[in-house]
C-alpha cells in the first residue's frame, strides 16, 4: 500500500551526452515502502536517471531531494550514504574475485587492521540465502552463469541495507523460479519499509508488483498510472504514444533445403550428451529451456567460440570444422550474443566501426585495404533498415541505449550477408516497441530464405515466433515441438526434464 512519506523527489532533471539529450526536465517521486515501476522504450532515459540517483553519473540540471534534503549524488558512496543502492542492468562483478569478495568489495570489514575474511564469508552466505542462491560464497564470480551473477548483484545491493533499492531489469536473465524468489525478497523488503524503483520491460511483472507506474518517453516524463489504471494496454499506449495491435507477426514460410545439420554433437560444457537436429532455409527455430540448460553453449559451439568435443556439423550439406568464429563467418554463419556489451560491441568505437567489424575481411580492397566507401554504405543501410536511433554513424556505441546497441549488433552481422543467423536472447532488456521491430526483422529475413536459430527464455516469444522449438534440459535435447504443439505447458514439461509424448 502506498505510504504518505515522500522520501525521494526529483524535479526538472536534465542530462546531456554528446549529440543526445538523454533526460529533459524529468520528474520522479517515491514514497516510503512504495513499489514504483519506471517504464518506457529503450532510449527513454530510464537507466540514465537511475545511474544519476546512484551516483554513477552527474546531472546537468535539476534537483534531487532525499528524505527532504537536497543532495548532489557525486559518487556511488554518496548515494549509498543516503541509502540508495542500484542493481545494474548490465552485470558489474569482478570475475576474478569470489562471490563473497564481490558482495563486500570496497566495504570489507576488518579485524586488528586486517580484512575479516570469516565475517565476509558468513555475511555473504546470509545474503545469498536471501536470494535463494545455493552456491559456496568462495566460488569465483567468473564461473557463474549470467542468471547466477544477477542474483549475486541483488545480494550485493541487499548487503548495503538500502532504504531505496533501484532494480534495473533484475529478472531479465533469471528463470521463473529465480524470479519468484526475487519477488518474495521484494515483499520482505517492503515490509521493512524499503522503497523499490523497478525498471522492467516485462509488463506482466510491472502490473503484478506495482503501486504506481511512472512512464518516460523520449527522455521526458510522460505521466503516471496508479491502481486500476495499470493495465497492459494503458502502459503500452503511454510508452510508445500509439497502440500496438499486432505484436507477433510470424507466418510460416516455404521451407527450403537443410542449411544446418548437427549430428551427435558434444559441447565442452555438457560432453556427456549428444545433440542432433536440423535447420532449413526460410525456417525460424527456437531453442527453449531454463537457465543452465546449455542453450548458449550450443550456439557457442556452432559458431566456433568454444569448439565442440565431438560430433559433426554440416552447412549446406558439407561437413565443416569450426575452430573459431572466423571459420563460421566464412561459411555464412552469424551470432548475435546474449551479452551485447561484453561480446557484441566495442563500446568505445563508433556505430560505423562496429557495423563494419565482422565484414572487414570480406569487403577489403585487394584483400588488404579497408573499404571505407563500403563501410559507410553498409552502416547507413543498417541504420535505416533497423531504425537505429543515433545522431550519426560516428556516434560512440557506448552512448546509445541498450535497444539501439542491440540494433548495431544486428546490423554488424546482417552486413556479412549470412545464410544462418544465430541469436541468443535477442530481445533481452529491450522495450516492447523495439521487440516488435526485431520480430518483424526475423520474419523478413526468413521470408527471404535465411534460416534463424534463436534462444529465448520468454515462452511467449518462443511460441509467437517459432516454426519449431527445440527444448533443452541440463545439456540435452528433451524434445522438439512443431508450431501446432507449442504451448507453455508442453514446453515447460520438456524444459524441466519431462519426456516427450
Amino acid at each position: 500500500m502506498l505510504q504518505q512519506n515522500l522520501i525521494l523527489n526529483v524535479q526538472k532533471l536534465t542530462k546531456r551526452f554528446p549529440g543526445v539529450v538523454a533526460l529533459n526536465n524529468v520528474q520522479l517521486q517515491l514514497h516510503e515502502g512504495e513499489f514504483l515501476s519506471l517504464i518506457g522504450e529503450n532510449g527513454a532515459g530510464k537507466s540514465t536517471l537511475m545511474k544519476i540517483l546512484a551516483g554513477v553519473q552527474l546531472q546537468d540540471e535539476g534537483t534531487i531531494e532525499v528524505f527532504g534534503k537536497t543532495v548532489r549524488m557525486d559518487s556511488v558512496k554518496t548515494a549509498q550514504h543516503h541509502g540508495i543502492a542500484l542493481i545494474h542492468q548490465e552485470l558489474n562483478l569482478s570475475e576474478n574475485l569470489s562471490i563473497a569478495a564481490n558482495i563486500f568489495l570496497g566495504r570489507e570489514p576488518a579485524k586488528a587492521g586486517f580484512i575479516d575474511k570469516a565475517t565476509i564469508r558468513c555475511e555473504a552466505q546470509r545474503f545469498l540465502d536471501m536470494v535463494g542462491l545455493k552456491i559456496n560464497p568462495e566460488t569465483l564470480a567468473g564461473s557463474l552463469s549470467i542468471g547466477q551473477q544477477q542474483l549475486v548483484e541483488i545480494a550485493k545491493a541487499l548487503s548495503i541495507d538500502a532504504r531505496i533499492l533501484i532494480m534495473d531489469e533484475p529478472t531479465s536473465s533469471l528463470s521463473a523460479g529465480e524470479s519468484e524468489r526475487l519477488f518474495e525478497v521484494i515483499a520482505e523488503l517492503r515490509e521493512r519499509g524499503v522503497s523499490i524503483i523497478y525498471i522492467s520491460h516485462r509488463l506482466g511483472e510491472v502490473k503484478m508488483l506495482s503501486d504506481r507506474v511512472t512512464v518516460f518517453r523520449d527522455g521526458e516524463y510522460a505521466g503516471d498510472l496508479c491502481g486500476d489504471e495499470i493495465t497492459h494496454d494503458a502502459m503500452v499506449k503511454q510508452m510508445v504514444g500509439r497502440d500496438i495491435s499486432q505484436y507477433y507477426s510470424h507466418k510460416p514460410n516455404p521451407i527450403g533445403d537443410v542449411i544446418l545439420e548437427v549430428s551427435n554433437l558434444r559441447t565442452q560444457a555438457n560432453p556427456e550428451h549428444e545433440l542432433s537436429f536440423k535447420v532449413h532455409e526460410g525456417e525460424i527455430v527456437g531453442i527453449s529451456g531454463l537457465v543452465g540448460a546449455g542453450r548458449t553453449e550450443l550456439l557457442d559451439a556452432l559458431f566456433g567460440v568454444v569448439p565442440a568435443v565431438s560430433g559433426t556439423i554440416a552447412v549446406s550439406g558439407q561437413k565443416v570444422e569450426l575452430h573459431s568464429p572466423s571459420d563460421a563467418i566464412a561459411l555464412g554463419l552469424a551470432l548475435v550474443p546474449e551479452d551485447r556489451k561484453g561480446q557484441g560491441l566495442v563500446l568505445q568505437m563508433s556505430v560505423k566501426e562496429n557495423t563494419s567489424m565482422a565484414s572487414l575481411k570480406a569487403h577489403a580492397v585487394n584483400g588488404i585495404f579497408r573499404n571505407g566507401e563500403r563501410e559507410e554504405q553498409d552502416t547507413d543501410e543498417m541504420i535505416a533498415r533497423l531504425s537505429t536511433k543515433t545522431p550519426n554513424a560516428d556516434q560512440t556505441a557506448g552512448f546509445l541505449s541498450g535497444g539501439n546497441q542491440q540494433k548495431v549488433v544486428l546490423g554488424k552481422w546482417l552486413a556479412t550477408e549470412p545464410s544462418l543467423l544465430l541469436m541468443d536472447e535477442p530481445t533481452r532488456g529491450i522495450d516492447i516497441g523495439a521487440k516488435q521491430e526485431i520480430y518483424q526483422l526475423m520474419e523478413e529475413l526468413a521470408s527471404q530464405g535465411m534460416a534463424v536459430l534463436f534462444v529465448s527464455s520468454e515462452l511467449e516469444e518462443i511460441i509467437g515466433m517459432s516454426d519449431r522449438t527445440i527444448v533443452m534440459h541440463e545439456g540435452k535435447i528433451t524434445g522438439e515441438l512443431p508450431r501446432e504443439d507449442l504451448a507453455e505447458e508442453s514446453i515447460m514439461h520438456l524444459a524441466t526434464g519431462g519426456v516427450q509424448h
